[in-house]
């Protein structure tokens, strides 16, 4: 049942890969979670702020506020798809090493499904985030717009 070491050492190279993308994808996490507090904190000020004006004046931040909930909701994706794309990973390295230790000959098609499973979700992840980033420079571009005069 158990593989002789010389036969682990492939395994434990080949297992790198994931890992570093386990890494790398935590970093993209700890970004996207952070543009995710940014999102909320400022949606909770402007919806303050909105409290504080008359009705006739919170059209302008009530569309930042749609803006930012729409922001939110793209991280929110973002994370989901990264969190996603590390977990399949992860089951990647586990399932090298059950397939090394159990000497099984038919294990390619499992690998590869995980490991495009992983991309994907990754690439989806990227994708939300790119569209996140187009919301926010909107949201910015509105932000800085002169107030409509009366």
């Amino acid at each position: 049942m158990s593989a002789p070491l010389n036969e682990l050492v492939p395994v434990l190279q080949v297992a790198i890969s994931p890992v570093i993308l386990i890494s790398g994808v935590g970093l993209l996490l700890l970004s996207l979670s952070n543009r995710f507090g940014r999102a909320v904190d400022r949606s909770r000020q402007l919806a303050r702020e909105m409290r504080q004006l008359p009705p006739a004046d919170r059209q302008r931040l009530s569309e930042q506020v749609r803006i930012l909930y729409r922001r939110a909701g793209l991280i929110q994706l973002a994370i989901t798809m990264a969190a996603i794309s590390v977990l399949l990973a992860a089951v990647l390295i586990i399932s090298l090493f059950l397939i090394a230790l159990m000497g099984w000959k038919s294990g390619v098609l499992p690998l590869s499904a995980l490991f495009i499973g992983c991309m994907l979700s990754l690439i989806l992840s990227l994708l939300a985030f790119l569209r996140e980033i187009h919301w926010s420079l909107t949201a910015l571009k509105l932000e800085l717009e002169p107030p409509a005069e009366d």
